[in-house]
This record gives structure tokens, C-alpha cells and sequence, in this order.
């Protein structure tokens, strides 16, 4: 008896992977701008749980545990946010990197593809940026005697201080790692395959210090929304003021983090994931 291979439970081999993930960046690209744009903004949204979740764990962390084990607790619950995004669905710009596959191989035009980018960019920034405000109103931010506030200070102060030039490759670094997450999510016939292989590249970049655009839109506004709204209580009980955080502009966030990370993860994305497993897989060699 004929056996039907789409019931198959074998995860799907590179090749196969590459085809799927040509399919996938044509039927974004095709995506309606309002849909897109909507998916965009859950996502945003998606990627801000993410950071709430790993703000939060990070909380009170320092002197208690070791600093790697502390990184990778971090990374860990830090991946919910593109478990959401791949199981959830929704439109991330690092993961959306990967459309460059399907343009590579000319199934979609170069207009297409900075369509997609710059909606779902914006969509991502708006997401980020309502859950940042969320998370302000709330008060969470002083939970744990003010420890995730400060906490949250600390990640927002350190990477609005970062240097253009390692900002810059620290973003590629990092969308190498994202898009391989869902370039290894291309092979998975589950949501629990989908799941297992999303949290250790996304552990891995979080413990090693990389940085995403996207979670950057919900880190620092985060931070300056603290910086300049908490309460006096609020200093006071992590005995800082504003001021021990100068590097925490807006300025800084635009040009001195947003810019270059997000040029590193286009990097990242295309050029060491996209077009690599596009020239291995999807090119079609001139002497066969």
C-alpha cells in the first residue's frame, strides 16, 4: 500500500528545509500591508514577553548565581518570545531575513522583499514599544524591592553605551543565531519540534550578549520610560538616581544602538544563514 509522506514524523532534511523556507518568504512577501503589518505588531509584542520574562528572572540575580548560569537561565525564558512568533505566527524582521532566499532564486522582487522589511520593521517598533509602555503603567518594574527595574536600568544603560563598530557585529552574531532558530524550525513536522529547536540558538545569543533589534525596541525604551517616570520610592529603594545611568538618551537608542544592530542582523540574517543554505541548496549551478 502507497504510503503518504506528508504523515511522516522524520524531520525534514536541508534540502527540503530550503524549499519550504523559499516557499514561506514568497507567501510573506505576498502578505496584504495591513495583515502584515498587524502581524508585525504582535510580534513586537511577542518579542517584549520575551524580555519581561527574562528582565524579570534576571531580577536580583548578581552575587547569588554564577554569571553563566544566570545568562543561560535568561536566554532560556527569553526564547518564549520566538516560540510565539514561529507557533503563534506572526511577521519578525530578523526571522523575515530569510526572505532573501526566495528573492536570491528571483521567486519575489526586490520590491517585495523591502516591502516586507520595512512593514514589519515598523510593525515590530510599534509592538515593542506599546508593550514597553504596558509594562511601565503596570509597575512591575518595582517588583522584587525595585530589583527588575534595576535590572531592567542595567540592560537598557549598557546597550545604548555600546560602540558602532561592536553593536554592529554583536548584531551579527546574533541574527546568525535567529535565523538559524528558524531555519532549524523549517525541518520540524510538530509545535514540540518547533519549541525545541527555537531555545538554544536563542539561549546562546541572550548568554552570549548579542543584540536583536527588535527586543532592543522594547529594552531601552523600557529603561529610558523608568529612567525618567519612576517614582522617588523607586530610587530609593535601589539606592541610584537617574543619573548613574548617562548613556540612556533616546539618542543613543536611535543612532548609537538601533542603526547598527539592525544593519549587523540584516547581515546576520542574510548573508551567513539566507545566503549561504540559498548558494548550498536553492542555486542552480551553471555547469551541472
Amino acid at each position: 500500500m502507497a504510503t503518504n509522506n506528508n504523515l511522516s514524523l522524520d524531520a525534514l532534511i536541508p534540502a527540503e528545509m530550503a524549499a519550504k523556507a523559499e516557499a514561506v518568504g514568497v507567501s510573506k512577501a505576498r502578505l496584504g500591508k495591513r495583515r502584515m503589518f498587524l502581524l508585525a505588531v504582535l510580534a513586537g509584542s511577542f518579542i517584549g514577553l520575551g524580555a519581561i520574562f527574562a528582565t524579570t528572572v534576571a531580577a536580583g540575580s548578581g552575587g547569588i548565581m554564577p554569571y553563566g548560569l544566570t545568562r543561560l537561565l535568561v536566554g532560556i525564558v527569553f526564547s518564549l518570545g520566538l516560540i510565539l512568533v514561529i507557533v503563534g505566527g506572526a511577521e519578525l524582521f530578523t526571522g523575515n531575513n530569510l526572505i532573501v532566499m526566495a528573492w536570491a532564486n528571483q521567486k519575489i522582487t526586490t520590491g517585495r522583499l523591502l516591502r516586507n522589511w520595512i512593514v514589519v520593521y515598523l510593525g515590530n517598533f510599534v509592538g515593542s514599544i506599546l508593550t514597553a509602555g504596558l509594562l511601565f503603567l503596570s509597575g512591575q518594574y518595582q517588583n522584587g524591592g525595585g530589583a527588575v527595574g534595576a535590572s531592567a536600568l542595567a540592560t537598557a544603560n549598557a546597550k545604548a553605551g555600546l560602540g558602532f563598530v561592536e553593536a554592529l557585529v554583536l548584531g551579527i552574531l546574533c541574527n546568525a543565531l535567529v535565523c538559524l532558530a528558524v531555519w532549524l524550525t523549517f525541518s520540524a513536522r510538530t509545535t514540540t519540534d518547533k519549541i525545541m529547536a527555537i531555545i538554544p540558538p536563542i539561549a546562546a545569543f541572550v548568554a552570549a550578549g548579542f543584540e536583536h533589534s527588535v527586543a532592543n525596541m522594547y529594552f531601552i525604551p523600557v529603561g529610558l520610560l523608568i529612567k525618567s517616570g519612576a517614582s522617588p520610592e523607586f530610587w530609593a529603594s535601589i539606592g541610584k538616581t537617574a543619573a548613574d545611568y548617562p548613556d540612556l538618551t533616546w539618542m543613543n537608542f536611535f543612532i548609537t544602538n538601533l542603526v547598527p544592530v539592525t544593519i549587523g542582523n540584516i547581515i546576520g540574517g542574510t548573508l551567513f544563514v539566507g545566503g549561504v543554505y540559498w548558494f548550498l541548496f536553492l542555486r542552480t549551478p551553471r555547469n551541472p
